[in-house]
């Protein structure tokens, strides 16, 4: 026998969203920030290498892949920035790891090619555990429990990313300017107010 009895619509799970803006974008920049610092250190390390003179074949292979390296950084740097995820995942991890463990190596066992270069391998390890220490934030907190990774953090509020955007690259800024200033690069740039101010005899006046 059919009931004739009204049957009651189906219930549909109610799905809420949170307004609160969520920390991720901001923390991809910040990620973003370090990588282009750390790749610019890095180049600066390469310089110090090559344009410094290297001698001997280890000072020159090091110039060469600090070189590679920050390029890279840079490189991964934007990719990561453009495609909401980071190029490699867990071998980038890995190299990245590895990057920090070469600075702290540099920076402890110091020998004549590197012993001028504390401060600046210095930067480039803060930097780098930065981007560790972000990636690892950014994996915890988009991947649900079932797996299945999330877009990045919307929602927002663009006056508070933009302040928290400009504090996040003061401090990188911070890490990396006394890197720069101690490479060889640093050492033998001109100060500003002095460009173009140069006496006949090629001299700056004081």
């Amino acid at each position: 026998m059919v009931s004739l009895r009204p049957t009651a619509p189906r219930a549909h799970p109610v799905v809420v969203q949170s307004t609160a803006p969520r920390a991720d974008s901001l923390v991809r920049l910040v990620t973003g920030f370090a990588g282009f610092g750390a790749g610019s250190v890095n180049l600066a390390i390469s310089s110090s290498f090559l344009a410094g003179g290297a001698s001997g074949p280890a000072a020159l292979l090091a110039g060469v892949a600090a070189c590679l390296w920050g390029a890279g950084l840079l490189a991964g740097t934007v990719a990561f920035l453009a495609k909401d995820r980071l190029a490699g995942n867990r071998w980038a991890r890995y190299a990245l790891a590895g990057a920090a463990a070469t600075h702290v190596a540099a920076i402890a066992f110091p020998i004549s090619a590197t012993s001028r270069l504390s401060l600046t391998q210095l930067s480039a390890l803060l930097l780098t555990l930065m981007i560790i220490a972000s990636l690892g934030w950014l994996q915890r907190h988009s991947t649900p429990a079932d797996g299945t990774p999330q877009p990045a953090g919307v929602g927002m509020r663009p006056g508070r990313l933009l302040l928290a955007a400009f504090a996040g690259a003061v401090l990188v800024a911070g890490i990396t300017t006394p890197g720069l200033a101690a490479s060889t690069a640093g050492q033998y740039a001109v100060p500003h107010g002095e460009h173009g101010n140069l006496a006949p005899g090629g001299h700056h006046h004081p």
